[in-house]
């Protein structure tokens, strides 16, 4: 049988409403499958325009485990390219974020300009053409001050979620905010455990009881736990501010705009803000969160002081990468208007929390007994949405590689 034959009998035993086949969140084959049929043809968020915010500015990492690289070019233009010499292979700039004038190859020292042209390969014969060598590009979109990649040759549609989002995310103004804090976590779990962790709230209250006390855990898709007139009354209040609510989604995002708890006016450890220069003066910053997630790796709370970012990437059949970021306003001053130590105490904790929670789950999903359960409908319908875009995008992938 072949990996992709395996594949998709793994995903016709798949019961609706049901969690993976045990193969999925464990195999060798199943990992490969996933960098090639989701994480090298979806649009993956790799973090914000402010990143590489002036000429020369480089934003390198790895999308599952291709090396990529996000130039700010002498024009402004945003372009990425395949972190790869068109020499030998080597990777041109080191991960994490850099200024320079040129991408030089540490290697070899082949030299390639901020487009992506080589200008420079030492003692090559007189037949070689620089033109034929330039960096191979990638696709990159930036939609609200927000960067997205897609490795594909011809990648999805990507208008349709701009626009939705866009309006939603702009009184944030993310184009005058800086990177606060960036920390990165490796989970000994498959990520698809990592993505269905992050996508439901139906364990916060037991295992998150810092979070729960901001984050209203008994919500069902689309935020819709409506207590009372509470979600009413605060949508009636930002449509007085002028702040477009939502939900907007298609087939692989969803963003909205809710209620955090009563008494609560940002996600940190006491419900106040972490940050004094707000990102939104509207409403005094009491905006509840704009939370947005795009399949297959990532999640977002846009606050009246602060932006918080999740990102998984596969770096082994049961080993996830997991980037968070923070951002708060540009002219917020580190010591004066904000501690870093509070602005991520909350999302540091309960990541920490969910670490243990997927790991174990690792283990369990490894057990002889393991068997596929239900989901619950009212509280895991997004982990259900998650598995059902998984399940339908990775048999697109093998229908369009002619295997039954």
């Amino acid at each position: 049988m072949s990996d992709l034959s395996h594949i998709r009998s793994l995903l016709n035993a798949r019961r609706p409403g049901h969690a993976l086949p045990q193969a999925l969140y464990t195999g060798a084959d199943a990992f490969d499958f996933d960098l090639k049929a989701i994480f090298w043809r979806d649009w993956i968020m790799v973090g914000f325009d402010i990143e590489v915010a002036t000429p020369g500015a480089t934003l390198s990492l790895d999308v599952g485990t291709s090396p990529v690289v996000i130039v700010r070019g002498r024009d402004g233009a945003l372009r990425a390219f395949h972190n790869s010499c068109r020499h030998r292979g080597a990777m041109v700039c080191a991960p994490g974020r850099r200024q320079s004038a040129r991408l030089v190859c540490p290697y070899h020292q082949w030299t390639y300009d901020l487009d992506g042209r080589l200008i420079t390969a030492r003692r090559m014969q007189d037949d070689f053409d620089p033109k034929d060598h330039a960096l191979r590009p990638v696709h990159v979109r930036s939609v609200a001050g927000c960067l997205y990649v897609c490795l594909a040759d011809e990648p999805p549609a990507f208008e349709a979620f701009a626009e939705g989002l866009a309006p939603l995310l702009a009184v944030h103004d993310l184009k005058n905010a800086k990177l606060a804090h960036e920390a990165v976590f490796v989970e000994k779990a498959n990520w698809k455990l990592v993505m269905e962790n992050a996508r439901e709230c139906y364990h916060c209250a037991a295992k998150h009881p810092h979070l729960a006390l901001t984050f209203p855990t008994d919500v069902k898709a689309h935020f819709a736990a409506d207590e009372a007139g509470r979600v009413d009354r605060f949508n009636a209040r930002m449509e007085r501010a002028g702040l477009p609510i939502g939900p907007t989604m298609g087939e692989w995002w969803q963003a909205i705009r809710f209620p955090l708890n009563d008494g609560v006016i940002s996600m940190t450890m006491d419900g106040k803000h972490a940050v004094s220069r707000l990102m939104v003066e509207a409403e005094g910053g009491d905006v509840g969160s704009l939370r947005w997630a795009t399949e297959p790796n990532a999640f977002c709370h846009a606050l009246g002081d602060h932006v918080f970012m999740f990102s998984a990437q596969p770096s082994g059949p049961m080993e996830t990468v997991v980037t968070a970021k923070w951002l708060v306003h540009k002219d917020a001053v580190e010591g004066v208007d904000y501690h870093v130590e509070s602005l991520v105490a909350l999302w540091l904790t309960t990541n920490q929390q969910d670490i243990e929670l997927v790991e174990n789950n690792q283990c369990g999903v490894r057990s002889l007994g393991y068997t596929p359960g239900p989901y619950c409908e009212d509280a895991e319908s997004l982990v259900m949405r998650f598995t059902d875009w998984y399940c339908q995008a990775a048999g697109r992938f093998i229908d369009g590689q002619g295997e039954a």
